[in-house]
């Protein structure tokens, strides 16, 4: 297994712990479903040059052009950015999951991939779909689970992580303007 530079030692919650945890949201969302509908949501302003200072909870995040587009590499990239998104959830989602079912867990890595042809953002081939085409999800876990444990516990994340399955489904995007002066 790879080691991330902040790797430290991974604390434990129990089953019991998460399930009293979560038991209360489940059953207000049960006995009243439009309580489960929650509007997230994120803001940018625009920052010098071709760049978007995004708040990102108690930072901010500067995001400007990947170098194979004309960046400097100063900036975060946004796509790297829905990368490590789903990086994150997955990685939520699967120590949840792992949880809930008691399979063990001492620590884990996830790296994501995605596959882009740079010809469709830069407007060079209108043939060419803006976007990843493809997007792989790694994970590398020290544990000692059974082969039809992992096998679950994959299967739980992917149907559960909510990044992964917005990406797989495609939601519909309305772009407006807002107070025009």
């Amino acid at each position: 297994m790879t080691k991330l530079a902040h790797h430290k030692k991974r604390t434990e919650m129990s089953t019991e712990e998460l399930r009293a945890l979560q038991e209360p949201f489940k059953t207000r969302y049960r006995d009243l479903p439009g309580t489960a509908i929650v509007t997230l949501s994120a803001n940018g302003t625009l920052g010098d040059g071709i760049t978007c200072c995004v708040q990102a909870g108690k930072t901010t995040i500067e995001a400007g052009l990947h170098p194979a587009v004309g960046g400097t590499g100063r900036h975060a990239c946004a796509a790297e950015m829905m990368l490590e998104a789903l990086v994150a959830c997955a990685g939520v989602t699967l120590a949840a999951v792992a949880t809930y079912l008691g399979i063990p867990i001492d620590a884990g890595t996830i790296r994501a991939e995605g596959e882009l042809d740079l010809r469709g953002t830069l407007g060079v081939s209108n043939d060419v779909p803006v976007g990843f085409q493809r997007m792989k999800l790694f994970f590398d876990l020290d544990t000692t689970a059974t082969e039809q444990q992992l096998k679950t516990l994959l299967e739980l994340t992917e149907q559960y992580c909510v990044v992964g399955k917005t990406i797989a489904n495609r939601p519909t995007l309305s772009i407006s303007k807002v107070n025009p002066k």
